[in-house]
Parts: structure tokens; sequence; C-alpha cells
């Protein structure tokens, strides 16, 4: 089994970093494959809207989205952490998701030529969030985005942890339960 962790934090070492570090901890507990991804690190443009993905399944663009796209197939496992800009996920992230909508006519494609497109329950996708401040709705988009980039990879969204009123680098290390949450979730989440 491939875990596969995508940090979307521009900030190294901040608070949803911690608690992906946490989570892939316990997943890591069952002994699966665990990789890393930084967004942050990497050279991802935003989608241009050509079209070519709608004919051939393939995006055009020559960046690193061109290691990411394997590794999203062949994960049965992803865990996606970002803080919430704006009431989103980070703008480093949103990239990456909106590039694979590649994936997406990948497998509409298929669809289209009789072939079974169908999410595949045994995959599934998970969000860990962290936000400043302590608004009800505060976590909505950036969950909505997240069972939207799930759904496109034919995934099931399995669930998300989300943690307001976590402003300063290293706040989620004074909460009371998030890391030992996430250490918990993610031994859960593939079955440890």
């Amino acid at each position: 089994m491939l875990v596969l962790g995508i940090y979307g934090s521009p900030r190294p070492r901040g608070n949803t970093d911690l608690l992906l570090d946490a989570f892939l901890e316990g997943a890591s507990s069952s002994h699966p494959e665990v990789r890393r991804l930084y967004v942050r690190n990497m050279r991802i443009h935003g989608c241009i809207e050509c079209g070519k993905c709608d004919e051939t399944g393939v995006c055009v663009q020559q960046d690193d989205m061109a290691g990411v796209y394997p590794l999203l197939e062949a994960a049965s496992r992803i865990v996606i952490a970002s803080p919430i800009f704006f009431y989103g996920v980070t703008a480093q992230l949103k990239l990456l998701i909106d590039r694979s909508q590649a994936l997406y006519m990948k497998r509409e494609i298929a669809r289209r030529e009789g072939g079974d497109a169908s999410p595949d329950p045994s995959r599934r996708g998970f969000l860990l969030s962290a936000g400043a401040t302590g608004g009800k709705r505060m976590f909505e988009c950036a969950i909505l985005t997240a069972k939207y980039f799930f759904d496109a990879l034919g995934m099931t969204y399995a669930g998300e942890l989300c943690y307001p009123r976590i402003e300063h680098k290293g706040d989620i290390g004074q909460h009371p339960t998030a890391l030992d949450d996430c250490l918990r979730t993610g031994k859960s989440f593939t079955g440890g």
C-alpha cells in the first residue's frame, strides 16, 4: 500500500506540517510505503485551460507535476494538509489540485471508451487543516475542495481533522489532542 502525504503549507515545520507528520507516523505503524510531497518545493504552473487533457487525459505542461501524476494514481491513501488562507487551501496546494484535472479526464476518457471509471472504494483520501480564527464555517471551502479533489482521483473521501484558533507557528503543539488525534487517525487510515 502506498500512502501519499501532500504538505500544502508554504511554511516549513508549520502547524499543518506537524499534523501531517503525526498522521504519517501513525500510518507507518502498519508498514505501508509512505511518500511525502512538499508542494512548497515544487515548480507547478497553474492550469492554462487549453483543453488538451480533455482529448488525451494528459497535461501538456512540463513541470514537476509530471512526477506527481504517477503517485496520485498509484496511492491507495492520500492525505493532504493545508492551513486556511482566506477560507480555502493554500495557493500552492490549489495548483496541484487544479492540475489534477488531467487525471479526471483520463478516467472520463476511459469511461467513454467503455472502461470502468467508477471510484475505487479501497482508495481513500483525508484532509488535515488548521486556521487562525474560530469562524464556524472556516473549513467548509477546504473540505469541499478536498472532496472534489479525491473524487476526481476516483477516491473515497474518508474525512478530516480541522483545528481552529491555531495561528502561530508551533501552536498546534499546545493543542490538547491534535497530534494524538492525527497519530491515531493515521493508524486507522491504513488499517494499523
